[in-house]
């Protein structure tokens, strides 16, 4: 630091994984970035800063999901000066931290860029007034597609993006609606991170043009996972870097022949579905209960 004394140096990193549920979905990420400083620094968290005339806090974030958008699976780097227990640091973390921005779990981590290691998202997307037939067959007909180019407005400009060629899984079927008033459709899809990034709003526009599928309010979107592909599903990036399969790679795109999509049994025991459900029952937003887990079994082209 000029005129003083050199930062203290970093003893140890930590991985921070955390939900954005209920009002905080509608939180930017730099507001998330504003709450996790003000929780550092109420918590007492020896973190580390870096030099310069305007020292700052070494947290480093990974891509958020836009505003609106919920998620089970958000990550985020602490640098610190000081040893810390991870579990007591992730309870005074969550204790200052407001409603909504749940912390998962810390663990130790090595360092490093975090968006090395998440090459994929697992999304839900709840689809009000859409039967699951139609939500089944919508999927089936955007899978057999070679491409769907869709444009959105990015502060670049307007970008012509291929969302066919990012998804590399999609399932639909049926779930009870939040306000137990009836039923909508749900659809699941992993999505490849790319550049510029397909978010789940693009995919529901190839739908929308592909199938004519249209939900009748605005959708409901999750992220439940993030990470990379391996031989046993999607691994986050504080797993054992071995159950990952070509970690820190880009992931190929899907080869012919395309999967047909799958409907979701309504009520298949985990040795009768297609694909392990994560419990999504609850209303976005309900109190957390439990880390949420990615799926252990994915069918990837």
């Amino acid at each position: 630091m000029p005129g003083g004394r050199p930062p203290a140096p970093t003893v140890q990193y930590l991985l921070v994984t955390y939900a954005k549920r209920g009002r905080m979905r509608f939180a930017s990420h730099r507001d998330v970035g504003r709450a996790f400083e003000r929780a550092v620094r109420q918590a007492g968290v020896p973190i580390a800063r870096s030099a310069g005339f305007s020292p700052h806090p070494k947290i480093s974030y990974a891509s958020g999901t836009q505003t609106g958008v919920a998620s089970e699976a958000e990550y985020l780097t602490l640098a610190l000066t000081a040893a810390q227990d991870p579990e007591r640091l992730r309870s005074a973390l969550d204790t200052a931290l407001p409603d909504g921005i749940d912390v998962i779990e810390v663990r130790e981590d090595s360092g490093g860029t975090l968006n090395s290691r998440l090459m994929v998202s697992e999304w839900l997307v709840e689809l009000p007034g859409v039967s699951p037939e139609a939500a089944v067959a919508a999927a089936r007909e955007f899978l057999a597609s070679a491409e769907a180019h869709v444009e959105r407005l990015t502060n670049k400009g307007v970008r012509r993006l291929d969302a066919r060629g990012a998804v590399l899984t999609m399932d639909a079927g049926p779930r009870a609606c939040a306000d137990h008033s009836g039923a909508c459709a749900i659809i699941r899809m992993v999505v490849r991170h790319t550049e510029p990034a397909v978010r789940p709003e693009d995919v529901l526009v190839a739908l929308r043009q592909i199938a004519g599928l249209a939900a009748a309010s605005s959708p409901a979107v999750t992220r439940v996972a993030q990470g990379v592909l391996g031989d046993d599903g999607l691994v986050g990036p504080g797993q054992p870097p071995a159950m990952a399969a070509g970690a820190g790679s880009p992931v190929p795109a899907p080869q012919a022949p395309v999967p047909q999509a799958q409907e979701f049994p309504a009520h298949a025991g985990p040795a009768q579905a297609p694909h392990t459900q994560v419990p999504y029952d609850e209303a976005p937003g309900a109190p957390h209960q439990a880390p949420a887990r990615a799926p252990e079994q994915m069918n990837v082209p």
